[in-house]
């Protein structure tokens, strides 16, 4: 099922989600995260939050590789990956993050719920996350370079953090009259959306 991206100013992007139960059925987990992948891809994302297919549980998926993939291009072919920077395809059940560290860096974000706005957030180089995987069990795993930055980027969404948060206020002044647009309906996106109390187009 490919669900309507939840846009800008739906009250489910800013409440922090709820754990996922340790009693919800599998399949019914499998066939949610299934629905993610499938949503994400169809509007041609990388990562995709509960949240934002009006959800509000915590578990959030990514597939880091068009991200990766263009960040390699820029270096030797032949230069061993680090395991912690390669591509990812993952769903994160009930995450944690446990630790960040290096310095942050500057990298131009944007967002499916948020469509054509794009800025500058800077995020920290790697970082530690605990969660479940779709056999519910539990795993920590370290992770850099654009990956994190993806993972961070989706773990904020269940926390009730959008990236335009992290902006400055001069820039989010400058965003403002964008974002009210996008609240009301008016942009354009390849995807379904779901407006604030417009229900579905």
């Amino acid at each position: 099922m490919i669900y309507p991206i939840v846009a800008f100013g739906d009250p489910v992007l800013k409440t922090r989600a709820k754990d996922i139960p340790a009693d919800l059925p599998a399949d019914e987990l499998k066939q949610l995260v299934d629905d993610m992948f499938a949503t994400m891809y169809h509007a041609n994302g990388v990562g995709l939050a509960a949240p934002q297919i009006g959800k509000g549980v915590r578990l959030f998926v990514i597939d880091s590789a068009p991200m990766v993939a263009g960040d390699e291009d820029e270096e030797d072919e032949e230069e061993e990956i680090d395991p912690s920077e390669a591509p990812v395809k993952r769903a994160f059940i009930n995450p944690t993050i446990v630790s960040e560290t290096g310095e942050e860096w500057g990298f131009e974000e944007g967002c499916l719920s948020i469509p054509g706005v794009r800025e500058t957030v800077y995020r920290h180089e790697t970082i530690v996350i605990r969660y479940e995987d779709e056999q519910r069990v539990q795993h920590e795993d370290t992770f850099s370079g654009m990956t994190a930055r993806v993972i961070q980027h989706e773990y904020d969404h269940l926390e009730g953090v959008l990236f335009t948060d992290h902006l400055s206020s001069f820039k989010k002044q400058l965003i403002k009259g964008k974002l009210t647009r996008i609240s009301k309906g008016d942009v354009s996106a390849d995807y379904r959306m779901r407006f604030p109390g417009q229900g579905r187009r």
